[in-house]
This record gives structure tokens, C-alpha cells and sequence, in this order.
């Protein structure tokens, strides 16, 4: 795959994109079919053409190869719940309401997407789109907040944020008053599936979907697997894949990724056997970096088995490791293949993306923080000038290379003493030192905008 130095690529890129449109144009009018996939809790050290060769991603290589690999895509959130909302509204997080990780409960009340959000699926189903969600959904389980209130036309997947791989039960144990319960849902109606792998199970379903399309209605899928995420299991098949004598806690969570990639691989293929290959976008990212959670581990120490490197910190914090992810777009008659775009775009630009290449004609959607990146690739259009992150006390924002944070993350054997980190991450991308004293005027309008943004997505100043 193609690498290039970031000013020849600048200079190579119009020229290519202004050939891609024109094949675009040259094609049918119908609508793109559209193919979104969004793994839990992996890192960018988790995909084998990021550089990391004990990864097995075949699919997942080949997806990077047919379309622009992302080398600083962010997702909007170092967590779950945010991360997905910025996803599929094109929205700051914390405006929808859905900030950190939200709870899950038997009750099937919990709130999350507000009614009047206007949702990526709304805006496709207004251009005559069918849409479907598969998997995990975490955006609230109360009637309003579900998918099928959401603008998706059919839902397989659960409310909760993670599963039982196999029973399909979530299940929080050690202290009072502890709690388990089966969350396993078509459209309205809980069904049974246990013990299928719910990887596979979740291939299987999205498959049998994708089979009954044909090209009379345009699709949108939503494929939201819950894997890496613990619950860390995967069956013998895809372990032995591995090394025996690899690390135990890195051997599962690799295998719970090549699971995943057997599923992307079979949707690409059935794309493919359903002559929809040239007429589907197909989207990959990750919801955030890989954890460093107690709970994922199997000898009760900080998890290691999956990988952010070459970036600093972990999910739940707004070090790059936290939410710097692995990012693949196909999109056959608007971005050339083999690319790799090696400057920051971010999860609530892909609302805009995707209705750009949805409905050219149209005009931009309204109300969305994101902007829609074409123009960026072909080099008509400015990145973002600033981009900003929150989780619970953090901070973080984010001007061309320089990045800033307010009370940076603590992880085990990670302790940060200072409040304020400011990096270069041109020179410095894993974020080692800290040149705040050096830059003292930077660090002042750093903070200023990030007051001024707090204040504008209705967030109290953290202290």
C-alpha cells in the first residue's frame, strides 16, 4: 500500500479525487448503498495495516487497499456510549446528552438519544433509504432512545454495553446489589440465541439481511460488533490462529478481531457475489483505543491484550490511545483506492460524509459539528481548525499538531502530575513530553477556546 510524504500527497490528491468524481458522475444516479462497521474497545495496534504484523485482519487489509486508510482519524469520545452518538448524529457528543458510558439496566428505561435528535439513519431513510442496526447499541433503552425511534427500520442487538459472548446476558457481580439479565432483541421482541458466538451470530444475521437487498431501495447497515469489548472470550478455531505461547490476554483479544474480520470479510464478498461491490460504501472505525480495565484481564492486572500503539493512554482517557483509532473508508466513485490521509478527521464527520456522497445535490445537514471530508481529501477544503474532547474531568483540544489537555488521565504505572499537558504531536505523537512551560501564550488561547467550547455544548468548566 502507497505511502506519502504529507506535502506531495497534498499535491497529488485533487488531481486524483477530480478523476474519481468524474467517474462518479459517469455512473448510475441511484443512491450509494451504505455499510458502516464499528468494532468495541480496539485499538489501532490491532489491525494488521497499521503495521503490526502478529494481527490477522486479511479483510480488514484488503478494505484499506480499496479505499483511504485513516492514519489520525479520532473518535468523538474515549468511551462507548459518546463515541457512538458522535457517530451516527454527526454531533459533538456532549450536545445529544449521551456523555460517557450510559448505564444498563433491566428495566429498559434508560435514556439516551433524545426524541428530536435528527440521526444520521433519519436523514438516509428521508432520501428513501432502508435502514437496519445490528449489534450493539448502548444509546439508551427507553422507548424514545431506541433504534427503531432512532430512524432504523430494523434492529437486531442489544440495549446493554456488553454481552455474554456466549449467553447473551450482561451481568455486573462483586458488590451490591449486583445484577444479571438477558438483553438479545429483534426490532421489539426478545428472542434466544444461546450459546452461538455472538460475533458469528451477528454475521449471520447481518448477512441474511444484506442477502434479501437488491437494488429497487438503496441500504444502510449499521454493524456495531461488541468485540474486543469484555466479555473476552472466542472460540478454539479462532485462537489457534495464534501462537500457543503468546501472551494469553493478547492471544483472546486477537482472536476476538480475527472473528470480527471473518464477519467483514463474508459481508465484502457477499457484496461482491451480489454484483453491489461498485455501488456500496463501506465504512470502518473503531469507538475508541483499547482498555486498560481490570475486568478484560485474566490475572487481575491492568488489561494488556490489546494494543494503541505508538500512541499514550488507554480508553477512558484523552491521551491519543484513548481515542486515535483505526479508520477504512471504501467508497467506489468518490475516493480513489490505496490512499492513506495522514491529517485529523474525526467519528462526527462521517454524517456529513456519507450524506454528501448520499445526495450530492443536497445541501449540507444542519445543526452537525462534523463536516463532510471530500472536500478535505481533495484539497478544496480546511481540515478542522480545532478539534475538542471531554471525558468525566478531562479535557482536551486539539490546533493543527498541537494538542492540549486538562487534567490528563492517571492509568497504572502512568502517573501524570501536572494539569496542563501541552505536545507537539507532529514531533512528539506519543505524547511524552510536556512543553506547556515553554509555550506558555499557546496554552492560554488553547484553554480560552476550550472554555468557550464547554460553555458552547453546555458543559460545566472542569476544575
Amino acid at each position: 500500500m502507497p505511502t506519502y510524504d504529507r506535502r506531495d500527497f497534498l499535491k497529488l490528491v485533487p488531481a486524483l479525487a477530480a478523476a474519481a468524481f468524474q467517474t462518479a458522475s459517469a455512473q448510475s444516479t441511484r443512491r450509494p448503498n451504505i455499510l458502516v462497521l464499528v468494532t468495541d474497545d480496539h485499538g489501532i495496534g490491532d489491525v494488521g495495516c497499521y503495521g503490526h504484523p502478529e494481527v490477522r485482519t486479511p479483510n480488514l487489509d484488503r478494505l484499506a487497499a480499496s479505499g483511504v486508510r485513516f492514519t489520525q482519524w479520532y473518535a468523538n469520545a474515549p468511551i462507548c456510549s459518546a463515541s457512538r452518538a458522535a457517530i451516527l448524529t454527526g454531533r459533538y457528543p456532549d450536545r445529544t446528552g449521551v456523555k460517557g458510558a450510559l448505564p444498563s439496566e433491566p428495566t429498559w428505561d434508560v435514556p439516551g438519544l433524545r426524541a428530536d435528535e435528527t440521526t444520521l439513519p433519519e436523514r438516509l431513510r428521508a432520501l428513501g433509504y432502508n435502514t437496519a442496526a445490528f449489534g450493539k447499541w448502548h444509546l439508551g433503552s427507553a422507548p424514545a432512545s431506541r433504534p427503531m425511534n432512532q430512524g432504523f427500520d430494523n434492529f437486531f442487538g442489544w440495549y446493554s454495553g456488553w454481552l455474554d459472548a456466549y449467553s447473551h446476558r450482561y451481568y455486573q457481580l462483586g458488590g451490591p446489589p449486583g445484577k444479571i439479565f438477558h438483553d438479545l432483541w429483534r426490532n421489539e421482541t426478545e428472542v434466544f440465541e444461546e450459546p452461538t458466538y455472538m460475533t458469528e451470530l451477528l454475521g449471520r444475521e447481518a448477512q441474511a439481511h444484506l442477502v434479501k437487498q437488491t437494488t429497487s431501495q438503496p441500504f444502510f447497515m449499521y454493524v456495531a460488533f461488541g468485540a474486543p469489548h469484555y466479555s473476552m472470550m472466542a472460540p478454539k478455531k479462532y485462537l489457534d490462529r495464534f501462537p500457543a505461547n503468546m501472551d494469553r490476554d493478547r492471544r483472546t483479544h486477537l482472536a476476538m478481531v480475527a472473528a470480527v474480520d471473518d464477519v467483514i470479510g463474508a459481508l465484502l464478498d457477499q457484496l461482491k457475489q451480489q454484483g453491489m461491490e461498485n455501488d456500496t460504501i463501506v465504512f470502518f472505525q473503531a469507538d475508541n483505543g483499547a482498555t486498560r480495565e481490570v475486568r478484560a484481564s485474566s490475572d487481575g492486572l491492568p488489561y494488556h491484550g490489546g494494543s494503541n500503539e505508538p500512541y499514550r493512554g488507554w480508553k477512558q482517557g484523552l491521551f491519543d490511545g484513548g481515542m486515535h483509532v483505526p479508520a477504512i473508508l471504501r467508497a467506489p466513485g468518490f475516493v480513489k483506492p490505496g490512499q492513506v490521509w495522514d491529517r485529523p478527521v474525526i467519528s462526527m464527520d462521517l454524517t456529513p460524509t456519507l450524506l454528501g456522497m448520499a445526495d450530492p445535490a443536497g445541501k449540507p445537514p444542519a445543526a452537525v459539528d462534523g463536516q463532510n471530508i471530500l472536500p478535505v481529501l481533495a484539497g478544496k477544503a480546511k481540515e478542522h481548525d480545532f478539534l475538542f474532547w471531554s471525558f468525566e474531568k478531562g479535557r482536551a483540544v486539539r490546533n493543527g499538531d498541537w494538542k492540549l489537555l486538562y487534567n490528563p488521565p492517571q492509568f497504572p504505572g502512568d502517573p501524570v502530575p501536572e494539569k496542563i499537558w501541552l505536545s507537539n504531536l507532529e514531533s512528539d505523537p506519543g505524547e511524552k513530553k510536556n512543553v506547556a512551560s515553554a509555550n506558555p501564550e499557546r496554552v492560554k488561547d488553547l484553554m480560552e477556546r476550550l472554555r468557550a467550547w464547554e460553555h458552547s455544548v453546555g458543559l460545566t468548566e472542569a476544575e
